[in-house]
């Protein structure tokens, strides 16, 4: 047999013995091809200026995947070399020499790479089909399936997917080179040992790790800056390997001192699975729990955002409104915007400036509202002409709201309305005072910079506002269809182009356009720019911590099948051998998790927290967001516990 047929022998029989991490080869294949063809992509970077930056910022989340599927492929593949290394030691014996047997773990590894990047390409080419569609969708553009292949995106998936093989198994191929028949031979018998001796050595790491953990932790919570950030993210790092190598260095320790309890029920199996590999676990837990805790603070980031873009996104109430300082710019606004685009109805009003602050002021302590940091006109809350209100309601479809006698409407973020019940001052001018009524809180515009009241807006008989001083001059207005992004961007140069007759859009005046089509537009560009490469990340390096820890399991499959093999001999039935089974992989699998999961909920809840008030509600609120993001991982991450438990129970178990 040659060395080659020989060598793809050996890649056969590895990929179905290690199927799990083929499998996950596969799909890291997949979702590298089908990024590069998004950021390749012409028909994408159509659909919004702001996706020129797409390009970039895929191929910076590529290069990270590329290095978190190299360590998987190098850890893999040193496992292995492990596994194996007696085989390759008798083939020393019968006359290959080193650089011969390096060649053929080289080529047979390298193989199983080429595999997949087989498989990987049409998969991806699927993903990358539903990723344009959502993105389409997103843009409200017509989608049609397209299954076509981007030479330049399989081109530059090749060259990632040599870039992880060649660095990966080139560590291995020096050590086989290096290594002699003894060596290999044995190489799977090394004595192994705690790694940290002395009882009070463990307890000083383990207290401190737990303190460098928790100002971790606090550090990234609180970070303002990119150095405070990185400091915190060091302290996490040190928590968890301190934690890991304290805790397993620790646990022989505790069976010495209560000897009776490793005799109870099943404790003496888990004992000595726990024991096995001790100088080894507490590095490779550490690894994958810091794996894991990237992921969670990853997808959890990526659930912020997009509950930030979609929060804003909902908010929008009219197709288009336009906010000047000055009437006559309104006026031409009102020009352009019928010359140009269908309106189905329109409306030019006034907003007015209130007598004080004391409302903004009592919003501030009892309801996280903030007002702006410079002096704004709405820090004294706007006031509106109950005739303009009706009128844009109306404009709306929404119900008729009545004004009673003597009294203001409240309308409001819906965040808003338990405090404002509370609110009981009047509201005077010029000899005329108006009591708090009814409260409101339909979707009217009021999230925007300068839309129809920061966040709460004071509706008042129309007699009432004639001694107030106007603070802005608005129009806004309903179009007969969906307006597009060129649609958008010809009235801003309209818009622009009138600059001599005093229109300034996006000018120091205060002159701004919105547009729910051109906010439709930028949600979509800023959800494909970070929602979807965050995402891209968090699978990756859910998918290689699990990887992991599967493999490690799957290849002590022989050792296994010989304890309970023996067991089974001693009298133990196939009940008791479930589970004592279930318990070695539910420790096995539980104690890479905890960490992250501790540190990624209260993160997540303060990143939420973080935002505007009234963003993150519904849907996007702090606990689903935080629900979404631990059912995600562990759905991904129990489906790899199931596989390997079942692969288990059908391998090791005696029939």
């Amino acid at each position: 047999m040659t060395l080659y047929k020989l060598s793809l022998r050996n890649a056969r029989r590895q990929a179905g013995d290690y199927l799990i991490y083929f499998v996950t080869v596969v799909l890291v294949c997949a979702m590298l091809y089908a990024f590069n063809c998004l950021a390749l992509s012409e028909e994408i970077h159509r659909l919004s200026g702001m996706l020129d930056n797409m390009t970039l910022i895929i191929v910076l989340a590529s290069i990270a995947v590329v290095i978190i599927i190299g360590w998987l492929v190098s850890y893999t593949t040193g496992f292995m070399l492990s596994r194996r290394s007696r085989e390759l030691g008798t083939y020393l014996l019968i006359g290959l020499e080193n650089k011969q047997i390096a060649r053929l773990f080289f080529l047979e590894n390298l193989s199983v790479g080429a595999v997949a990047l087989l498989f990987g390409i049409p998969f991806g080419n699927l993903v990358y089909q539903a990723l344009r569609a959502i993105l389409l969708t997103m843009f409200c553009a017509p989608y049609r399936f397209q299954y076509s292949f981007s030479l330049k995106a399989i081109g530059l998936t090749g060259i990632y997917f040599a870039a992880i093989y060649f660095f990966a198994l080139l560590k291995s191929r020096k050590r086989i080179r290096r290594m002699k028949i003894y060596d290999l031979i044995y190489f799977e018998r090394q004595n192994e040992t705690a790694l940290i001796k002395k009882s009070q050595t463990r307890k000083t790491l383990f207290a401190v790790s737990l303190i460098f953990g928790i100002a971790g932790t606090l550090l990234l919570m609180t970070a303002a800056k990119l150095l405070i950030g990185v400091i915190g993210a060091g302290c996490i790092i040190v928590f968890i390997y301190g934690f890991f190598t304290s805790f397993s260095s620790g646990v022989p320790a505790y069976f010495a001192r209560k000897p009776e309890q490793k005799y109870q029920g099943q404790n003496l199996m888990i004992f000595r699975t726990l024991t096995a590999k001790l100088s080894s676990m507490g590095i490779v837990m550490a690894t994958v729990s810091l794996l894991f805790t990237a992921t969670l603070l990853t997808e959890g980031s990526g659930l912020v955002f997009n509950g930030i873009f979609q929060g804003r996104l909902e908010k929008d109430a009219f197709d288009l409104l336009f906010v000047s300082d000055k009437e006559e710019h309104v006026a031409q606004c009102r020009e352009s915007m019928t010359a140009q685009i269908p309106l189905t109805a329109f409306w030019q009003y006034r907003l007015y400036q209130g007598d004080d602050d004391s409302l903004v002021s009592y919003l501030e302590e009892t309801a996280g509202y903030y007002r702006y940091s410079y002096d704004h006109d709405y820090n004294k809350t706007a006031l509106m002409a109950y005739s303009d209100y009706a009128a844009l309601r109306n404009m709306l479809g929404l119900p008729a709201a009545e004004l009673e006698p003597d009294r203001y409407i409240i309308h409001c973020m819906p965040y808003l309305e338990e405090p404002l019940r509370q609110w009981k001052r009047p509201l005077s001018s010029d000899g005329k005072t108006l009591s708090p009524g009814k409260i409101y809180t339909e979707q009217f515009a009021q999230n925007l910079w300068n839309g129809n009241g920061h966040q709460l807006l004071l509706v008042v008989p129309d007699a009432f506002c004639a001694t107030r001083p106007v603070i802005r001059y608005l129009m806004a207005a309903m179009t007969e269809y969906n307006m597009t992004t060129e649609q958008v961007e010809a009235l801003q140069l309209s818009l622009s182009e009138r600059a001599a007759d005093g229109v300034h859009l996006h000018s120091d005046e205060w002159d701004l356009l919105f547009s729910k089509a051109a906010n439709i537009a930028d949600t979509a560009a800023w959800s494909a720019m970070m929602v979807f490469p965050l995402f891209y990340l968090a699978l990756t390096l859910a998918m290689t911590a699990a990887t992991v820890l599967t493999v490690q399991q799957l290849g002590e499959a022989g050792r296994y099948r010989r304890q309970f093999a023996l067991l089974y001999k001693l009298g133990m039935d196939g009940r008791e051998m479930r589970r004592v089974l279930f318990l070695q992989l539910a420790i096995y699998y539980l104690m890479p998790v905890i960490p992250p999961v501790l540190i990624a909920i209260p993160f997540i809840l303060d990143m939420c927290h973080g935002v505007e008030p009234g963003t993150m509600v519904g849907v996007n609120s702090p606990t689903v967001i935080l629900a979404i993001s631990l059912g995600l991982f562990f759905l991904v991450y129990l489906l790899y516990t199931v596989i390997a438990y079942i692969s288990m129970k059908r391998n090791v178990l005696p029939e």
